[in-house]
């Protein structure tokens, strides 16, 4: 396992996507200690719009400048980060329970349960994610909870698909005949000596997955339907500073900028576990 994880940071895609990933969480983490509040306010005429590592008239340095509030637009970036990378984590996490369950049971239950799971995922596969997002975050008040509920209940059906034929493949060997041999229950055999087999093709498609989620949540809340002001998102924060690009761009660009800078690093470090872990690549 050690020397699988050695291989996997010498490659320098993985290196930098998990430098990257890492700092920000770090970033996110520690965000009260590297940041004052976001959403305080003060004298709005003195301070708004101030312009990167400018000093208000009370002496209070602002890296990043401020917005229209005057609110300091480092501490939003940096809050903003807890909000977008917990609803991609969180969001990612619950597409991988329902796929892993829905995969598992319909690739090593046959009849009506497979019939009537795959049936069921399939559906939901044709259906247009971006409008079914849209529909539901209308249908509700938007909060952070219901866009991870959203991003979940819509991304896990290729991950079930994954599950499902590495079940089926995995159903077959010997390891598991002997299992069935020996008169192991079903549920067993399924948890104790399929599913960790199986998982190889889960943690590349959640890693993948991390960067899709995180800007889903970005245009939802850039549109309004996602994380709500003053509660800082990035989304809603490059959606604070579209009428602002030409007298402070700063307002738009840091958590832009913060935006494309994570989902490549999440996309590099997939890229790069799909290469490593993936037998079919590696063979």
């Amino acid at each position: 396992m050690r020397g699988d994880a050695g291989r996997l940071l010498r490659d320098r895609r993985a290196a930098l996507g998990a430098a990257v990933l890492g700092l920000a969480v770090l970033a996110a983490v520690l965000a009260p200690m590297l940041a004052g509040d976001p959403i305080a306010q003060g004298d709005v005429v003195a301070t708004r719009f101030l312009p990167p590592l400018a000093t208000d008239p009370l002496g209070a340095f602002h890296l990043l400048g401020t917005d229209r509030f005057g609110r300091d637009v480092w501490a939003r970036l940096i809050y903003g980060a807890r909000v977008s990378l917990g609803v991609g984590v969180l969001a990612v996490l619950l597409s991988v329970v329902v796929g892993v369950a829905v995969g598992a049971v319909a690739g090593y239950w046959r009849g009506w349960t497979r019939v009537a799971l795959l049936g069921f995922t399939d559906f939901a596969l044709a259906l247009p994610r971006v409008v079914l997002l849209l529909l539901l975050a209308s249908l509700w008040q938007p909060s952070a909870l219901l866009v991870i509920v959203v991003l979940g209940l819509t991304g896990w059906m290729a991950i079930a698909r994954l599950v499902y034929a590495e079940v089926r493949a995995l159903a077959g060997r010997p390891f598991v005949e002997s299992a069935v041999g020996l008169g192991v229950a079903g549920p067993r055999i399924l948890v104790r000596h399929i599913l960790p087999n199986a998982l190889t093709p889960v943690i590349i498609a959640a890693a993948l997955g991390l960067a899709n989620a995180i800007l889903l949540e970005a245009g939802l809340s850039f549109l309004g339907l996602g994380v709500q002001p003053p509660t800082p998102s990035w989304g809603n924060l490059i959606a604070s500073g579209r009428d602002t690009l030409v007298n402070a761009p700063w307002v738009a660009a840091a958590p832009g900028v913060a935006l494309v800078v994570v989902v490549v690093a999440a996309t590099l470090l997939g890229d790069a576990l799909r290469d490593r872990l993936d037998p079919r690549r590696n063979g």
